[in-house]
């Protein structure tokens, strides 16, 4: 933490000034709320550092307006403030109050919790860090010390979205697929389970959810040979209290329930062989209305439906919202979105609970803006569906039919080994993970919004083979008749891509408004009763925008991309918002300012009238922006093709397609390692820098696939330049 005598952070007697000269006493609350005095009493109630959360207290959360006390503050996760002290009148006076540097620097995806005074997140590594919430002092960091070899299975990145507090603990999911809870005063392990099966490629990024108790959290995985489930555990001692499986195994495996007998009914082939996939990765929700749990599943494994269930099928439970009972995990609905999803369609996205009027009739509702591209709004008692319309463009599927609630499919999008598609949405979705937020003031939910496309062909079914710890998802990441389509009249530009924040009104399920990035990236949301949106931004912003209007109220550099929401809470009176920072790479322009990270991740919090300020000095050594300067191409045509194809199989997952990479992990084609063949093979195959989760390919790799991958990064190096210098030409 940097603080006034260091970098200018606001002491106690500045703060105090503040306090008595104006905007700082002014912590107003909706009517429905207590006077701003109960979140300076809250630490009476509940001790310093006592991460005291318990169902009560989370029913009751609009009672501690000045709480944050889950990652989407309360258990509807609309990410909704009822806090006013920072309002449109004067937003504009926002200023760094004190930051904290990150020692991580991979993506940075958690939303701040802040409970009892004390602010925790969690980085990239699963590590966790907790800070005093009004001087930014830290208290205390743990480190779980993943294996850096699991970084090679995290399909997007060593990335962790927060973590969940309950009765003085806080529970981490660790990428490693631990489930540890720690002692929230000090961080000592109180107790660590292993949720999953070492032996596979599974991974935890998501937030725990605890619900009556119990500690609800799932997996990833689903790109590699996992199967996906999601499990309750006892939040005092870490036992195993039910877990409820997301698709079929082989026939006759006893975790196969009655459920899962039907299930399988929808699939055909050997497709367990594949491992299934359906990973719950991200949303959870429990609704206290209800009693219900929520979440949603992923692609099925492979992506390709003619490699993992040849003749078709729904393929229950991929691509599907499930609702099971808390206390049992008992099956009680679902709903699939995508039948025979081979699209990676995954509708983990975030789910959110409201109570809205639809039709002059009262309605509680489910609603998510998954992939798709599609809006859903459900009964969340029963799944069912009240409405479905597109909130970005899409072309697999015209509509949804909401008698039967399947899409209205395009045939055109379904691919074989010897037929290829261009599908929009591409596989990262028109809204990932990036949470989105709901104000019951204006009736909107603001979605960050990812317009792409790409294209699918399957891999030959026929020699298709599974292998270990690597992408099987059964596709091409390019071929000749991809191109090819992608060069008819009307198709989607190829690698075009834009994102913008969107506004949208659930009951006309229509667009209210749009605020465009300057830079392609999705990034959270938050809104306040002060009809204020925040949310960063790929440009290194973090910004306010009006509500109801869309317009940018204030903006304040990060040095950062920006990927995470922001939360807000109280303490003395004074209201503040914070702000994870950091992704691979950084904004265009910016420097390195960070002893710590290379991409300046860090901890940011504002308060009205911060004073504050982020160092300006650049790290000796570093430069601003990234430089193609790749060495002349030396490999045959043949290498090259060669090369493109192991690529898509082994590094597109991490790297991006087509050797572009999406920030969260290094662009190779920048790669001053592309000067030494010597050295690229060293890390390939010797494994040079394991320690950095880049582990050794060479137990996947044939002979000569490591000089193939190279010299098709090097020809797609030496292809950009030649575009960014025919650019620049007058």
């Amino acid at each position: 933490m940097k603080n006034k005598t260091s970098r200018g952070v606001v002491g106690l007697g500045a703060a105090m000034a503040l306090i008595l000269s104006g905007p700082l006493a002014a912590v107003a609350q909706t009517p429905a709320s207590p006077p701003a005095k109960a979140a300076k009493t809250s630490h009476a109630v509940h001790p310093y550092g006592g991460a005291a959360v318990d169902s009560a207290r989370l029913l009751a959360a609009d009672r501690e307006p000045g709480t944050w006390m889950a990652a989407g503050r309360t258990y509807s996760q609309q990410r909704y403030s009822p806090l006013t002290g920072i309002n449109q009148g004067n937003v504009g006076k926002l200023g760094l109050a004190w930051y904290g540097d990150i020692d991580t620097e991979r993506g940075q995806e958690s939303t701040p919790v802040v409970v009892d005074g004390v602010l925790y997140v969690t980085t990239a590594w699963s590590k966790v860090k907790a800070y005093d919430a009004k001087t930014g002092k830290k208290l205390w960091d743990y480190d779980p010390k993943v294996d850096p070899a699991n970084g090679a299975v995290a399909c997007c990145d060593v990335v962790n979205r927060g973590i969940g507090a309950w009765k003085g603990k806080i529970y981490l999911g660790a990428l490693d697929g631990r489930l540890i809870a720690l002692d929230g005063k000090t961080g000592k392990v109180a107790w660590s389970v292993q949720t999953t099966d070492p032996k596979q490629p599974y991974t935890i990024t998501q937030v725990p959810r605890i619900v009556k108790g119990l500690v609800i959290v799932g997996n990833g995985g689903a790109e590699y040979t996992c199967r996906g489930y999601v499990s309750a555990y006892d939040a005092a001692s870490g036992k195993l209290k039910w877990r409820f499986y997301t698709v079929p195994a082989a026939p006759g495996d006893p975790t196969n329930t009655p459920l899962l007998e039907k299930a399988a009914k929808t699939w055909n082939g050997d497709f367990w062989k594949y491992g299934g996939g359906g990973t719950a990765w991200d949303t959870i929700l429990y609704d206290p209305k209800t009693d219900l749990i929520y979440f949603g599943t992923g692609n099925g494994l492979s992506w390709s439906q003619e490699i993992r269930s040849p003749k078709g099928g729904d393929n229950l439970f991929v691509s599907s919202i499930i609702a099971v009972h808390a206390t049992t995990g008992k099956y009680a609905w679902h709903f699939q979105e995508v039948p025979g999803d081979e699209w990676d369609y995954d509708v983990t996205n975030p789910l959110m609970t409201a109570d809205l009027k639809i039709a002059g009739t009262p309605r509680h509702v489910l609603m998510q803006a998954p992939k798709t591209g599609f809006f859903y709004v459900w009964d969340a008692a029963t799944g069912k569906l009240i409405s479905a319309e597109k909130f970005a463009p899409a072309n697999w599927a015209s509509k949804i039919d909401l008698k039967t609630g399947r899409p209205v499919e395009n045939p055109a999008v379904r691919y074989t080994d010897t037929k290829a598609a261009i599908v929009q949405p591409a596989p990262l979705g028109a809204h990932n993970w990036h949470p989105m937020s709901y104000s019951p003031r204006t009736g909107l939910v603001y979605i960050p919004v990812t317009e792409s496309s790409t294209g699918f062909q399957s891999a030959p079914p026929t020699t298709f083979q599974v292998k270990d710890r690597v992408y099987n998802t059964g596709t091409l990441a390019t071929s000749d008749k991809i191109t090819e389509l992608y060069g008819q009249p009307g198709a989607p530009q190829r690698g075009n891509i834009r994102s913008y924040l969107e506004a949208y009104d659930p009951v006309a399920q229509k667009t209210a408004w749009r605020a465009p990035d300057k830079d392609y990236g999705p990034h959270g949301t938050m809104v306040t009763a002060s009809d204020i949106v925040f949310s960063g931004d790929w440009s290194g912003q973090f910004n306010a925008f009006d509500a109801r209007t869309g317009k940018k109220l204030w903006s304040s550099p990060t040095q950062a991309d920006v990927v995470a929401a922001p939360s807000t809470y109280v303490i003395d009176g004074v209201q503040y918002v914070a702000v994870l920072v950091g992704a691979r790479g950084l904004p265009p322009g910016q420097a390195r300012t960070s002893a710590s990270s290379a991409n300046n991740s860090r901890l940011l919090v504002y308060a009205l009238n911060g004073t504050a300020s982020l160092p300006t000095q650049a790290i000796a050594g570093s430069l601003p922006g990234k430089v193609l300067d790749p060495p002349l191409l030396t490999g045959t045509n043949e290498q090259v093709i060669d090369g493109e194809s192991a690529y898509g199989r082994f590094c597109a997952g991490c790297h991006g397609a087509g050797g572009v990479s999406e920030k969260s992990i290094p662009d190779l084609r920048y790669s001053p390692v592309l000067r030494s063949l010597g050295t690229w093979k060293s890390i390939v195959i010797d494994g040079a820098r394991a320690n950095k989760g880049m582990v050794s390919f060479k137990k996947v790799l044939a002979e000569g696939q490591a000089e193939a991958i190279y010299h098709y990064i090097v020809s797609q190096a030496n292809k950009a330049k030649a575009t960014q210098q025919a650019a620049a030409k007058p």
